[in-house]
């Protein structure tokens, strides 16, 4: 005798256990053709895409996957910023390792934040990564630091000339060059999140978001999780910080104000709570509807962007991601 059960599951997980390999091939054989059939410009602009995905994507691991609000994502993302400029600027590092140590220093960061933040939930640990948020861009604009961090000012950054391999053989241009290696970076990301999510830890990270109690109950270590979350969470947002500051050559703490925290939250509910290739719709999102709302209106571009916000949220109610899943569930039951 055989029965029939019915498995729901989490629509959020849009990228989880069952993946279609032959839609990842489609994007990586796309994604890599992009910067050689468009403009440097628009291959500049798809890069910063890529680099707000990877914040956002660190974003969602916290709050989409563990349950934390954070409004101090920005903070993160300067403090990677600010490690690659000064290990470029004053000590002359190699550009391409300072990504990587940006992101370890985040890591840092973020687990020693997660620590004390164990005893504040909701509201409390928002008001709390907000005031992170306001005081990152103060300390880096303080005169005890300007020395190292160049002040208001900020800090100039020059990326190194591309291979000479790659230009004879491939006549790369810079745009070119750094979007391949964003898109490699961000590729890698990406299956890391996949397979974290998808493994104890994973699930233990989404069991402490769905109730803390009952997780507790089953010997889950919810304040070890809560602080590598953070930990894992600020370690993506300093790669994109780092990553951002190479690409753009240039850092400043006027770039790293509470407004950027805003717009990667605005990402990631745009982009699906709990979905990690909803991300790059959100990157994409928070990038391109300002300039829209700019060209529209110059005078009253938030304005038109607020209008924008509503529609979109109101259209997709749980973010592109969620809006792709139930398109999928009514096709299925047409056809």
């Amino acid at each position: 005798m055989t029965t029939d059960v019915e498995v729901k599951s989490d629509p959020r997980l849009t990228l989880g256990a069952r993946i279609n390999f032959r839609w990842v091939a489609v994007f990586i054989v796309l994604g890599a053709v992009l910067p050689f059939v468009v403009e440097g410009y628009t291959s500049f602009q798809m890069t910063l895409v890529m680099i707000y995905a990877i914040a956002i994507l660190g974003l969602n691991l916290l709050t989409g996957f563990n349950g934390q609000f954070s409004l101090g994502h920005s903070a993160f993302y300067a403090i990677g910023a600010y490690t690659a400029a000064v290990l470029v600027y004053h000590l002359d590092f190699p550009v391409y390792i300072t990504i990587p140590i940006g992101g370890v220093v985040c890591f840092v960061a973020g687990f020693l934040f997660g620590l004390p933040a164990l005893r504040l939930e909701g509201l409390y640990l928002a008001l709390a990564t907000f005031a992170l948020a306001v005081a990152i861009p103060q300390i880096l604009k303080s005169s005890h630091l300007e020395d190292l961090t160049g002040g208001v000012q900020g800090l100039d950054i020059f990326r190194p000339d591309i291979p000479a391999v790659l230009v004879d053989n491939f006549d790369l241009t810079m745009d070119q060059w750094w979007y391949i290696i964003t898109f490699v970076i961000m590729l890698l990301l990406f299956w890391v999140a996949w397979n974290l999510i998808n493994s104890r830890s994973g699930r233990a990270m989404m069991a402490i978001r769905d109730n803390p109690i009952a997780a507790q109950s089953m010997g889950i270590n919810s304040s070890l999780y809560k602080s590598l979350t953070f930990g894992v969470s600020a370690f993506y947002t300093g790669i994109a910080g780092a990553l951002s500051a190479i690409v753009i050559e240039f850092v400043a703490p006027d770039s790293f104000t509470f407004q950027l925290s805003i717009l990667l939250f605005i990402g990631l509910v745009v982009g699906g709570t709990g979905s990690i290739w909803g991300a790059l719709f959100g990157g994409l999102f928070i990038l391109m509807v300002p300039n829209i709302a700019e060209e529209v209106s110059t005078g009253l571009s938030y304005a038109v962007f607020g209008v924008i916000l509503i529609l979109v949220i109101y259209v997709m109610p749980s973010g592109f991601a969620g809006l792709i899943n139930i398109l999928k569930v009514r096709l299925r039951r047409i056809f």
